[in-house]
This record gives C-alpha cells, structure tokens and sequence, in this order.
C-alpha cells in the first residue's frame, strides 16, 4: 500500500536524490573509487546502485526506456540473484570505468526518466510502492556512503577531513541512571502506519518480563574506565568467536581509536580528534558490546525489549544526519539517534513473516543468518529515514557502522 501521496513522492524522490549527491560531492573521484575493505563499497558504487534500483525495477519495465548501459545491470546489482549475475562484491573498487563523471551522467539520465513519468501520473499503485521503496533504499545507502568513505580516509595516514567542524569542548554526560519497564504481553513490530521494510513486521505479541534499562547510552568515558580495567585482555569477558577476534586483529579500543602518550584520539568524518567523554561510545562490534556488558554486570536488552522501552520515552531525536557535522552529540535520554544501539537479538523473522514475491522480496528476508539486530538510528541516519520499530542487522564482528549500546538488567 502507498503510504506517500504521489506529488509528496516526486518530491520525497528528488529531494533523496540531490542530498545523496550533496554527500558523494564532498569526494574527489579517487575517493569515490576506491574500496578499503570486502564489507565496503565505494561512494561511487553506492550512487549507481541506487540509481541501478529505480531502472532495474521500474523503469527497465516502462514502455519507450532504453536502459542507460546493459552492463551496468551486472555492474551495479548488489545481491539480487533473481536479476542475474553480478560483479563480485569484493572488487568493486577494481571498477574504474564508468568514472564518477559517467555515474553523474546515469544518475541524471534516471532521475529525469522516473521524475516525468512521476509528474505524468503513469506509474502504476505498484509502481508507486516501488518507488517509495527505492527512496528509503537510497536512505540506507547514504549512512552506507558516509561509513564506507570513513572506513577508506581513516586509512589515510594524514587522517584528511570530510567535513570541517568545529572542535567541541570534552564534556561528560550525565550520570547512568536505570529506568524500569512493566512485564507482561506487549505488541511489537510494525502496525502499518507509514512506510517500513518488510522485516518489520508483522506486529505480533510478546512476553516479556519486568526489565531495567539504562537512561543514556554507555559513552566513552564509560568505554575508558572499561579499557582502564584491562577490558580488552580479561577473556572471562568475553564471547569465545570475541575473544578470537580480539586476540586475531588487536584490539584494544573502539575502532577509529588511537592512544598516544596517554591521551585518546578517534578519527572522525572531520578528521582525527580528542575523545570527548559524554559521546556515546561508537564503532564497537557486538562481541565488544557484550563483554562490557558483562563487565558492568548487566546485559544488552533484547530487540523487543529496546522497542518496548523507547516506545515509553518521549519520541524526541538524538544527533540524526546533518551534512554539515556527521558525528554524534552528548548522550542524552533519547533512544533514537547518535548510535545505534546493539541488541541481544539473532536477526530473524518474526513469527508470520513472508517475503514480498520476487526479485525484492531477497531485500531483507535472506540475510536473517549469523547477524544480529541494532536498534534505534545514528548520526549518519538520514533525517526521516529513523523509527521506532527499525530492524537494523550487521555480523557480529562489524565495527565501521556508528553502532554503540545501551544497558539492561533483569
């Protein structure tokens, strides 16, 4: 069902579109071209593959559009096994061609092909769905954008800067407190009032037990006395496949962090700076979230029970994308926004789920494997893009996302 009226979507589509551009515009064509690792992709590649979304979906069935390029088809497919063969994830910065100018080019070329027939009124209600879709899709590839373009300049050895911000003064935030939140049989998922993916859903009843959970998420001050205590070098903390990991790549700090005669620094989109004490501690994998779970002597909450608590707290945002900062602000009582949260939760279905028919119905439904859930938003979460009810999911492992956490007990 559409949940946009049709002359909201035209400019719902156009207004995505300039902001993703205004993004990737801060790249030179090297940056955009290269890839740091397996799990990234390059701000090019994002910018086609959104685009290649709306042609492969909606326009390739229109009658009178002459697909841009064939071979993009293969080059910018993503996972779509139902469309064809693609280029292999890992080498997509080995793309050189098209160039960042040529990817301009087909965006335009989309974008003026999808905008007259939206004017037009010629899109079916389907068709209009899509479209809907494809808008929130280009969403996710903007924080994906701006993760993937921080994990390849963190890379650089001169820590170079995205965006220029102000340096802010190292505050703290206030004080941990505890909330509790009743038990008993609670609605969860989405219950069909405005857009959401379809792993959302459908909302269905849950038992859950009475539960704390923290007012704030853990910051790094939180983080610092962790590492303080020997976190990183205790393995009774953590998870066996954390452990490995830890001892495999490392670590010792969140990532992006660095310690140079005693001060902490942390790469961020405007360059390396100070660790400032009242952030929500950011890029931490949920092997690391659990162990200082573990150490604080509580635990991560599960999934339903972040949206159960978030739904008691008045709806106000945290830090959400603004172009002009990327960053996180001083943890605060809000529960959407500045990190995302990790939760204790196997990404999975929900009891009745069933993927949408065809090619789109692979958006989301086979990947409910080896991840696991965060929830609420972060810094780089588009503005509109965020709800309550967001089922967001990485690997265990993954430390490039904003994601953090927050505290529960029993």
């Amino acid at each position: 069902m559409l949940l946009t009226a049709p002359h909201d979507l035209t400019s719902t589509f156009t207004s995505v579109r300039a902001l993703t551009e205004t993004l990737a515009g801060r790249l030179s064509p090297e940056d955009q071209t290269a890839q740091s690792m397996p799990d990234a992709s390059p701000t090019k590649w994002h910018r086609a593959h959104t685009s290649w979304f709306f042609e492969e979906f909606l326009l390739s069935h229109q009658d009178g559009y002459q697909l841009y390029d064939p071979s993009y088809r293969y080059l910018f497919n993503s996972y779509y096994e139902a469309v064809g063969a693609r280029h292999p994830r890992p080498q997509r910065g080995l793309v050189t061609r098209p160039g960042a100018v040529e990817i301009e080019h087909y965006r335009e070329y989309v974008e003026t092909a999808l905008a007259s027939r939206l004017e037009a009124g010629s899109l079916t209600d389907r068709e209009l769905e899509l479209t809907e879709m494809g808008c929130h899709h280009e969403q996710q590839h903007q924080e994906l954008l701006l993760m993937d373009a921080k994990h390849l300049l963190a890379g650089h050895p001169f820590d170079p800067v995205y965006v220029n911000r102000d340096v802010e003064p190292d505050v703290g935030a206030a004080a941990l407190g505890w909330r509790s939140v009743a038990g008993g049989i609670v609605a969860v998922g989405h219950d069909g009032n405005g857009f959401a993916f379809d792993n959302e859903g459908p909302r269905h009843e849950v038992l859950l037990h009475a539960f704390e959970i923290a007012d704030r998420a853990v910051t790094n001050d939180d983080w610092l006395a962790f590492i303080a205590d020997d976190g990183y070098r205790r393995a009774e903390l953590w998870l066996s496949d954390g452990w490995a990991r830890v001892q495999a790549e490392g670590w010792k700090a969140p990532a992006y962090w660095h310690e140079q005669d005693g001060q902490w620094t942390t790469f961020t989109l405007s360059g390396r700076r100070p660790v400032r004490r009242g952030e929500p501690v950011c890029h931490v994998s949920f092997y690391e979230a659990d162990a200082y779970a573990r150490w604080a002597g509580a635990r991560l909450p599960t999934e339903q029970e972040w949206e159960v608590a978030a739904a008691g707290v008045a709806q106000q945002r945290g830090q959400l994308l603004d172009p002009d900062r990327c960053h996180p602000g001083i943890a605060g009582s809000a529960m959407i926004g500045d990190v995302w949260e990790w939760t204790a939760s196997a990404y999975l279905p929900y009891p009745g789920f069933r993927p949408a028919p065809g090619a789109v119905g692979e958006y989301n439904g086979k990947f409910m494997c080896d991840q696991h859930v965060l929830r609420g938003a972060s810094a780089v979460t588009p503005v509109g893009h965020e709800r309550l009810t967001y089922r967001n999911f990485f690997p265990a492992y993954a430390r490039w996302a904003f994601s953090g956490l927050r505290l529960a007990r029993s």
